[in-house]
């Protein structure tokens, strides 16, 4: 009896010290790959960015996911999280034009800085270098920044912040490789079901509020008109002219406004040219909810079809 409890408590000893000496896995992730820290700046740009992270990262937003870089303004907490994170993440193209600053208070030589645009065809921005008499201190700078409204683009996105995640962090190189292989392979997909159902509608104009949409509009043949360069700006009335004319050649049955937006000048010229008001969302904002679920990219895509498809009158 006294040789077979002995057995048994060397035995119990034994798994206690084999179990001390393993290393501890939290969800398949060592500990010190999930305490790597990213820092996003808005919205598109961190669901790209958790896609690709998946657990192997620690993803923050620097913008609120209420709000547009437009309307960023930077705390001292996020000072904080650029000083303690390894890498941020960016759009690039000026969209983040307080980006710079933000990054040089924050004194961390350590910081890897991932453009995602870099690389990515862009086009002029439409009326970067001619004064319609607005106040330009919120343009963009020469290219159109939004790249991310083309699937296409967005793929290049993704893998940019791929190869930089795993530069910056090579213990979880398979992770970030094998997660971004499975959303650029839904990004594809995505961008071969929006060419199919706006095939119809090649060539035709659409309307936006603000100058969002001309990579979205290259990529399926089809045209982009708007209202004011970004949202912040009033139309001036030689604007509600030129859209006006551009609704009546193309028989548009509706505008694009966008969920944040609530403009009356646009509404108004809705009403007075007889067509309605349909959402497209340029994915500058969401809920903290929709923030956190990469797969928001591909749901708004779907429904911004459909309601182009509404505003053709289909």
């Amino acid at each position: 009896m006294t040789t077979l409890l002995t057995r048994a408590g060397a035995f119990s000893l034994a798994l206690a010290l084999a179990a001390c000496g393993a290393p501890r896995q939290e969800t398949g992730v060592t500990a010190s790959n999930k305490a790597f820290k990213v820092v996003t700046t808005f919205l598109p740009i961190t669901l790209f960015t958790r896609a690709v992270a998946g657990d192997c990262a620690t993803v923050t937003a620097l913008i609120p996911p209420n709000l547009g870089p437009h309307d960023f303004q930077a705390k001292p907490g996020d000072l904080t999280s650029l000083r303690q994170a390894g890498v941020l993440v960016k759009n690039g193209l000026e969209m983040e034009s307080f980006l710079d600053k933000l990054v040089a208070s924050a004194e961390n030589p350590q910081l890897v800085v991932i453009d995602s645009s870099r690389g990515v065809a862009t086009l002029e921005s439409a009326d970067h270098g001619h004064d319609h008499g607005h106040d330009r201190s919120h343009d963009h700078g020469a290219a159109n920044p939004h790249i991310w409204l083309d699937p296409l683009r967005a793929v290049q996105q993704v893998e940019t912040i791929r190869d930089g995640l795993v530069k910056a962090d090579p213990s979880c190189a398979e992770g970030y490789k094998r997660n971004a292989a499975a959303y650029t392979a839904e990004l594809k997909q995505l961008n071969s079901d929006i060419a199919s159902q706006l095939e119809p509608y090649r060539g035709k104009t659409f309307v936006a509020f603000h100058d969002f949409a001309p990579y979205f509009a290259q990529r399926y043949g089809l045209k982009a008109d708007y209202l004011v360069d970004v949202p912040e700006l009033n139309p001036a009335p030689a604007d509600l002219q030129r859209v006006a004319a551009a609704v009546k050649t193309s028989q548009l049955k509706a505008l694009l406004s966008e969920p944040q937006e609530g403009n009356r000048s646009f509404n108004a010229l809705a009403k007075d040219l007889g067509v309605k008001v349909v959402v497209f969302d340029p994915m500058e904002t969401a809920t903290e909810d929709a923030s956190r679920d990469p797969s928001t990219y591909l749901k708004l895509m779907r429904r911004n079809v459909a309601d182009l498809r509404q505003a053709f009158g289909q």
